[in-house]
């Protein structure tokens, strides 16, 4: 792809029950990073920035279960399989593989909401966290109004039942991404090349990639809340040092105040800033998301 992973290694693991696709590499003996893509994207969300952190870190770059070239498993009637508890657990049962027991992790998106849960799950094997554009999910259901219903109607749509989201966002996959990409706060479709614009097309218009990202939203909108919930009132926090970006022009914001939020549920040091994008970062302000996270991990 363009040389945005050359040197890396790409393989298809059987971790926790299922298939993960995830690319590998970096400077070996150096520490490892893994770094977690969001809704309707891939790991590719990361071949900028890793191309700047390869000299730094060994850098693990999965699909998310559901995603990409990962397996993508029907719903369970209680959505559990898409629980980010069991996301984190395949990504845990990962970096084990890879002969990584403590790691950094970096989440963007959904894989943000995912990697919230793996500091939660795992306190042990997660040295330090970077989130990017999100606030806690359980805040934000609790706090929704209809500023934040309008700005992320996705949210509860892509909750309806099975078949009514599939069945709709299947008549035209294509323009569903592409409004999806070219919004929340960024510019368009300019921050892509075409091949990026080509392989995310390419993982996310069929119908059991349609049906996953579904399940990832049924989940977070019931037994992802559950845990969380149940997380808070046993006073579970973020254990380890907290950086945060969140997009200037994004919904998080606009709406939320995320600093105050994350610290709430957080243990360690926790900081950061606005960036001056939208809601995708990583791809609209790589050279500064990258030097974010040298900074922080170093």
């Amino acid at each position: 792809m363009s040389g945005w992973f050359e040197g890396f290694e790409s393989d298809a693991r059987a971790v926790n029950g299922t298939t993960i696709f995830a690319r590998s590499g970096g400077t070996p003996g150096a520490p490892p990073l893994l770094l977690l893509h969001g809704f309707p994207q891939t790991h590719v969300l990361w071949r900028r920035v890793a191309l700047q952190l390869a000299p730094h870190y060994r850098l693990v770059l999965p699909d998310l279960r559901g995603y990409g070239d990962s397996a993508k498993p029907r719903g369970e009637a209680d959505h559990a399989n898409y629980s980010k508890r069991v996301m984190a657990a395949d990504l845990l049962a990962l970096m084990r593989s890879l002969g990584h027991e403590r790691f950094f992790v970096c989440g963007h998106d959904r894989g943000a909401r995912v990697a919230h849960r793996l500091a939660l799950d795992a306190p042990q094997a997660v040295a330090k966290l970077a989130l990017i554009d999100i606030a806690p999910t359980l805040d934000m259901y609790e706090h929704t109004d209809m500023a934040f219903a309008r700005a992320y109607y996705h949210w509860f749509h892509l909750i309806q039942p099975n078949p009514l989201p599939e069945t709709m966002i299947g008549g035209n996959a294509r323009f569903y991404l592409h409004w999806h990409l070219g919004g929340w706060g960024s510019q368009g479709l300019g921050h892509l090349e075409p091949e990026a614009l080509a392989e995310y097309e390419r993982c996310f218009c069929r119908p059991e990639a349609i049906h996953a990202a579904c399940e990832d939203y049924r989940a977070s909108a019931g037994i992802d809340l559950e845990h969380d919930r149940a997380s808070r009132a046993a006073g579970q926090k973020i254990a380890c040092d907290l950086l945060l970006l969140w997009g200037e022009r994004g919904v998080i914001a606009k709406l939320f105040d995320p600093l105050a939020l994350w610290q709430a549920q957080c243990a360690g040091a926790v900081g950061g800033r606005a960036v001056p994008a939208g809601h995708f970062i990583p791809e609209e302000r790589p050279d500064e998301t990258a030097r974010a996270l040298r900074d922080f991990f170093r």
